[in-house]
């Protein structure tokens, strides 16, 4: 009888041992869960900006005015017969 209560604790503590520490133990499902908790994380932030993209380039095919919008403020483009002005902030003197 002690020689099988023996074993039996042996052969607990093995089990124990891989669960806690081998490989695919409990550590390793912990790290896991993080990775992934962090990979939604960026498909949710992805996703957003993969839907501003969209709406922007809808805007682009669809409308002549976000097409205006950006030649004037990205490239600085100004229409025939307008006049441009840029209006500077004051030098402060101290």
């Amino acid at each position: 009888m002690k020689w099988l209560t023996a074993i039996l604790l042996i052969l607990l503590c093995a089990l124990q041992y891989r669960l806690w520490f081998g490989k695919n133990s409990i550590l390793d499902y912990r790290q896991m869960r993080q990775e992934v908790e962090q990979q939604i994380l960026q498909n949710t932030n992805m996703k957003q900006r993969n839907s501003l993209l969209k709406a922007d380039i809808h805007d682009l095919k669809i409308g002549l005015e976000a097409i205006e919008e950006r030649a004037r403020n990205e490239l600085g483009l100004i229409k025939q017969d307008e006049t441009f002005y840029r209006i500077l902030p004051a030098e402060q003197s101290y």
